[in-house]
C-alpha cells in the first residue's frame, strides 16, 4: 500500500499562518516572499500541509511509482531559517546559486535566515527557471 503524502493542499489561511510566526523578521520576510512569488508565478498563495506556503501545482510520478501533487514553488518560515523551495538542480540554477548571497543548501531547498541576505533578482531568476523546468517535465496545473 502506498504511503499517503503528508504535504497536501489545505484550505487554511495563508495570512493566519504567517501571523502565527513568532519572529517579526520572518513574518515580514514571509509577506515579502508571498508578494514576490505570487508576482513571479501568477498563482495565489495556498497552504500545503501545516507549514508550507505554495504557489501553483503540478502532479509528479516517480519511476518508483510514487506520485502526488505538490506546489511548484513555495517557502516555509521555520524556527532556524526560511526554507525556500525554488531549487530544481539545473545547470542554470547552479550558476545562479553562486550569485544568490548568504544561504545554506538542503536536499531540495534553500535555507535563508533573512531575505535581505540574498539577491532578490537572482531569486526571481531561480523561480523563473523552476517554473519552466517543472512545466516542461510535469506540466503546471
Amino acid at each position: 500500500m502506498a504511503k499517503a503524502n503528508k504535504t497536501v493542499f489545505t484550505e487554511d489561511s495563508v495570512t493566519d499562518f504567517i501571523e502565527q510566526v513568532s519572529d517579526a523578521q520572518q513574518r515580514s520576510d514571509s509577506y515579502e516572499l508571498v508578494q514576490l512569488m505570487e508576482q513571479c508565478s501568477g498563482k495565489a498563495p495556498r497552504m500545503w500541509g501545516s507549514s508550507i506556503i505554495g504557489f501553483g501545482e503540478y502532479h509528479y510520478k516517480y519511476d518508483s511509482g510514487h506520485e502526488g501533487d505538490a506546489p511548484v514553488i513555495g517557502f516555509s518560515p521555520r524556527k532556524a531559517a526560511i526554507s525556500v523551495y525554488v531549487y530544481c538542480d539545473t545547470i542554470r540554477q547552479q550558476e545562479l546559486l553562486n550569485a544568490l548571497g548568504k544561504f545554506k543548501m538542503g536536499k531540495a531547498c534553500i535555507y535563508v535566515k533573512k531575505l535581505e541576505h540574498i539577491d532578490q533578482e537572482v531569486l526571481k531568476e531561480m523561480i523563473a527557471d523552476t517554473l519552466q523546468f517543472i512545466d516542461q517535465k510535469y506540466g503546471i496545473k
